[in-house]
């Protein structure tokens, strides 16, 4: 029994999605699973545990930012013998012709996070998607019709920054969108031997300035989601 999640053995699935907010696992769980059931409240941050097309998944919130995700992924994998962990988020783009509610896929991230740096003394880490779950999101997009775009993304530790222009240089090297989770998560899956991938929903857009709607989300967001649970399938 881990300390943040505190599950029984056997409570969590080999495949969790990771969605930053809470009330989304629940929101996920409740719209998508059969059968569900809560492994986890603590501190709020809820875990759900059901079955898609017969298949068992869990469904994992794990906060804002690096350090509180790190703290769930860790305890996944070392804790419960969690494989495959996709993360379902939203993002803000940062090129003009990727436009709110489109998806992303994160091939690699870039990060302005000092974890790595610290981890690595100074080195640079590149932390990348595991290439089966790209190449089974490609397929699921493909068979399904789903436009996505895939790249290299930045996960950032600030969410408010005093330069309004910040985004600029990542956009000017190709940078799709940008949140706060992936380097972590990619680090810790190629760490533990884990398979880990991120599909994101751009909710806003720095170039443009568009901000979706809640309700707008949550209908991107099921798209999003049926990608993330169709791939979990093909594993």
């Amino acid at each position: 029994m881990s300390i943040h999640i505190a599950a029984k053995k056997g409570e969590i699935a080999e495949t969790v999605l990771l969605p930053g907010d809470p009330k989304r696992a629940k929101w996920i769980a409740e719209n998508f699973l059969k059968d569900i059931y809560c492994y986890t409240d603590i501190r709020g941050m809820l875990g759900f545990t059901g079955t898609y097309k017969g298949r068992k998944i869990s469904i994992q919130g794990t906060g804002m930012g690096i350090p509180s995700a790190s703290i769930y992924i860790n305890e996944l994998i070392k804790d419960y013998g969690v494989k495959n962990l996709i993360r379902v988020g939203s993002a803000g783009s940062y090129q003009k012709e990727i436009k709110v509610r489109d998806i992303v896929i994160a091939m690699a991230t870039s990060t302005d996070s000092s974890i790595n740096n610290k981890r690595f003394n100074n080195a640079n880490f590149a932390p990348t998607a595991n290439f089966d779950l790209f190449s089974a999101a490609l397929k699921v997009a493909e068979e399904k019709n789903i436009k996505i775009n895939a790249g290299n993304i930045l996960t950032s530790d600030e969410f408010y920054t005093d330069d309004s222009n910040y985004y600029k240089k990542w956009a000017d090297f190709g940078v799709l969108a940008v949140e706060m989770e992936t380097a972590g998560l990619y680090t810790l899956a190629a760490k533990y031997k884990a398979r880990a991938l991120s599909i994101l929903t751009i909710s806003d857009s720095l170039v443009s300035e568009e901000i979706t709607s809640a309700e707008e989300r949550e209908r991107t967001f099921s798209t999003m989601v049926e990608l993330a649970l169709e791939t979990a399938l093909k594993i």
